[in-house]
């Protein structure tokens, strides 16, 4: 089975977040996909979605795919780097504030 791939790394978004949104979108077909996510009022949503267009564009253009057979076939989020802030707080305190980034790797394939 044929298979296409994109790829966005050091996104500004926790991965506990954006994994509730890929786990809308895992195993759906891309037209179905396409409607979840354009529906979903999250930042990982907006991601996702430009994700899910480069890798369709892949597979029609790269291996010859047909655009109205494909699926979401795996949607991985990994833990990036973490930024380091401080937040100053009274009497010369520091609190840490941990930035989170994400790496998201999608998948679509052929039925």
């Amino acid at each position: 089975m044929a298979s296409a791939k994109a790829h966005i790394k050091l996104q500004r978004v926790s991965v506990r977040k954006a994994n509730l949104v890929a786990a809308l979108i895992r195993n759906k077909d891309v037209a179905t996909a396409i409607s979840i996510l354009k529906n979903t009022p999250n930042k990982s949503a907006a991601l996702l979605l430009k994700l899910l267009n480069s890798a369709i564009a892949n597979a029609v253009n790269n291996h010859g795919m047909s655009g109205d057979k494909l699926f979401v076939s795996q949607v991985l989020i990994n833990e990036g780097p973490t930024l380091k802030r401080f937040q100053p707080r009274s009497q010369g305190r520091a609190y840490s504030i941990l930035k989170r980034t994400s790496n998201f790797s999608l998948e679509v394939s052929e039925k």
